[in-house]
């Protein structure tokens, strides 16, 4: 079998180093060829998302399965602005995994949504999402391809984790009632992606772990594993921060997995952020 991945960022560049044995041909897309390449025994291809060049058609016509992990911009989903009918047409292609958010939920005030939620968006990143996921859907329908659109909590893992930003000083415990986030260590990303390859139901799947959690929560964890004091607490209504960080905290939700185990069969490596932290630590270079 050959893979082709749509942008070898965080978690697909983890999914392939991991679990690429699967496949016999790797190749995967970059913005540009220069500097670090993906990871070894893949073939790198550029692909700017302005326009398509032929060694990627050359890879899709061969492909079994694809990977996107590209998000959409302001006109669209770029991977099927340019090879939307390359994809269509390709002989071996049956499977294709959508790394998407579960952002396009919005806000439902803490309280539970899963694959049978409708989608209510707020931001703008969100809104585009969805519309992608949507036209990824289409295609796969209209084509014999399976589709699994795969909606991700908070990614985090080696060199991305509370762990280190306690390290650094730049962790902060922001304090705001009743708000919890949904996240997902980028292992059990790559078990979902190779459970979707290997299953023939495509459609929305919520890749998180199994407990939602305050915030603060996680970063007085990733302190008392460390030894060191928690930074201070901080409330939310007189914090200053960022847009965008703010505007994560205007959605408040709770992610149900269910699909995700019962159905793809992913059996998670870290099922709370307890765990993910507890093995991250282990694997932490001393301080200089």
């Amino acid at each position: 079998m050959n893979l082709l991945v749509f942008g070898c960022g965080y978690s697909a560049s983890h999914y392939v180093r991991h679990h690429g044995q699967a496949f016999s041909r790797m190749a995967a897309t970059t913005r540009s060829l220069d500097g670090i390449g993906c990871c070894e025994g893949v073939e790198h291809l550029a692909f700017d998302g302005l326009a398509a060049r032929p060694d990627v058609l050359a890879a899709l016509a061969d492909a079994d399965a694809v990977l996107v992990s590209i998000p959409p911009d302001a006109i669209g989903d770029p991977v099927l602005a340019h090879f939307a009918t390359a994809i269509a047409d390709a002989p071996k292609l049956s499977r294709i995994a959508y790394l998407s958010t579960v952002g396009v939920y919005g806000d439902h005030g803490g309280a539970w949504v899963d694959e049978a939620t409708v989608p209510k968006p707020i931001s703008p990143r969100s809104i585009l999402r969805l519309r992608a996921e949507s036209d990824w859907l289409a295609l796969g329908a209209a084509h014999g391809k399976t589709v699994h659109v795969l909606r991700l909590g908070g990614i985090y893992g080696p060199g991305q984790n509370a762990l280190e930003n306690v390290r650094a000083g730049t962790a902060r415990r922001i304090i705001k009632p009743g708000q919890v986030f949904n996240r997902i260590h980028v292992e059990d990303i790559a078990r979902a992606i190779a459970a979707s390859f290997a299953h023939t139901e495509g459609g929305a799947c919520n890749v998180t772990d199994n407990e939602p959690a305050p915030p603060q929560d996680v970063v007085a964890f990733a302190a008392h594993v460390l030894g060191m004091p928690p930074p201070p607490e901080l409330e939310f209504a007189t914090t200053a921060m960022s847009a965008m960080a703010r505007s994560f905290y205007g959605e408040n939700k709770r992610v149900a997995n269910q699909r995700l185990r019962n159905v793809l069969g992913v059996e998670l490596a870290y099922p709370t952020y307890r765990e993910g932290i507890l093995a991250l630590a282990q694997e932490l270079a001393p301080p200089p």
